[in-house]
């Protein structure tokens, strides 16, 4: 893959967001639009922060590692390791970027260390989202799309809520070998290029380098689920972050793969206990009771 290297004058690249600055953590949305193959320079943050990837896919790169973000995923960052982002495909991405006061993030990982450094999720980096904090983080984010939707306190609680869930669950899985999570990352990075696609497992399986019976195992061992049920959360979270704007459910079911709008509606309800039609109509309004 050709890398293409673009420097911090190139204003179009990234769009930083303040979205809440609180008296317990700031929040950002960042959204970056680079081509396939950008490589960005080294940077890192002074600061533990919780990243949660919203749309598109990049890979962070950081110490040996390199880390898919999806909207599948919570990235954790260690403060003062460097690190840098790479966009294998095309389209870009955005995130949510939270960064809390030091004294909150020990207190709700307490239960895990009192050193941060030394707590299972950031020495791993990252974890699988479930639904219930996927749909937490579209209404995050649909609540705070207008200045004033969420009084302070309000929003004060909505971020330990969100904290406390990415910290809570899969912090004692233990560490992959590096070979076992590149090939899992080959197989991420193809599920997001073929969003809209069906895939079959030989074809997954011959495109990343793998037996079927293999990747298939391995692959529910790191993530904690099978592969088709990776991609419906991938294809439902991008339904959360498309469903604000969108008029014509049908055309946007298709679009992500599902075959009917039926069964988009079904697997969506399945997950988040509630319609698209529900969704879309609750982020119309940007009310508070969202929160809920």
């Amino acid at each position: 893959m050709t890398s293409v290297r673009l420097t911090a004058e190139d204003s179009w690249v990234q769009q930083r967001i303040p979205v809440l600055d609180l008296s317990i953590a700031q929040v950002e949305d960042v959204r970056s639009q680079v081509p396939a193959g950008w490589v960005g320079a080294e940077g890192f943050s002074p600061e533990f922060q919780l990243v949660l990837p919203y749309r598109g896919h990049f890979v962070w790169e950081v110490g040996r590692d390199e880390v898919v973000g999806d909207p599948n995923q919570a990235l954790f960052v260690t403060a003062g390791e460097a690190f840098r982002m790479r966009q294998p495909l095309a389209g870009g991405y955005a995130e949510l970027i939270v960064t809390p006061v030091e004294a909150l993030l020990e207190e709700l990982a307490r239960g895990e260390t009192r050193d941060l450094l030394l707590h299972p999720l950031f020495r791993r980096r990252s974890r699988r989202l479930d639904p219930h904090l996927q749909l937490l983080r579209a209404r995050f984010l649909s609540c705070t799309a207008v200045d004033g939707a969420v009084e302070p306190l309000a929003a004060e609680e909505l971020v330990v809520r969100l904290l406390r869930a990415a910290l809570d669950g899969q912090s004692r899985a233990r560490l992959p070998a590096r070979s076992s999570q590149r090939l899992v990352d080959r197989t991420k990075t193809l599920l997001s290029a073929e969003l809209g696609r069906s895939l079959t497992l030989s074809e997954i399986a011959r495109t990343v380098g793998a037996s079927p019976g293999y990747l298939t195992q391995l692959f529910h061992d790191l993530e904690g689920v099978p592969l088709h049920r990776y991609l419906t959360q991938l294809r439902l979270s991008r339904a959360l972050s498309e469903l604000p704007h969108a008029d014509d459910l049908t055309e946007l079911a298709l679009e992500l793969g599902f075959s009917s709008h039926s069964h988009f509606s079904a697997r969506f309800r399945q997950a988040f206990e509630l319609t698209p039609s529900e969704f879309r109509r609750g982020c119309r309004l940007r009310a508070p009771p969202l929160l809920a």
